[in-house]
């Protein structure tokens, strides 16, 4: 191999013989709620969201910290419940059922489209 790539690959195996951790990249991923339960956010349906780089990969697990802690504004034990989104909270990863997909191991991708749903209404 010749040319930058080289250059680049060589400087990777370096850093990871000197033991610094390889950095995931930033993702950018459009985050939505409804169904009511976008009133917990101030009543904003949609974000997006650039999630900054970090050692492991972004999981959903990892973004509902993420979400607790930089967008839910009231109300946690309506939405989380223990490391996950309370029973009632439906979760779509780009469409599909994220049963489908591996919950909260689901490995975030750039551009990826996460929207939560709540089924709880009250009457």
């Amino acid at each position: 191999m010749t040319g930058s790539g080289a250059v680049r690959r060589k400087l990777r195996c370096v850093s990871c013989e000197l033991g610094f951790p390889k950095m995931a990249a930033p993702l950018s991923v459009e985050v939505e709620f409804g169904g009511g339960a976008e009133l917990l956010f101030d009543g904003v349906k949609k974000h997006q969201v650039i999630l900054p780089g970090q050692e492991e990969p972004w999981d959903i697990r990892n973004l509902l910290v993420w979400i607790k802690k930089n967008l839910l504004k009231e109300r946690p034990e309506l939405f989380i419940q223990g490391d996950s989104v309370r029973p009632g909270i439906l979760v779509l990863i780009n469409d599909a059922d994220w049963e489908l997909l591996g919950e909260l191991d689901y490995q975030l991708q750039d551009q990826d489209s996460i929207l939560f749903i709540s089924t709880l209404h009250g009457g």
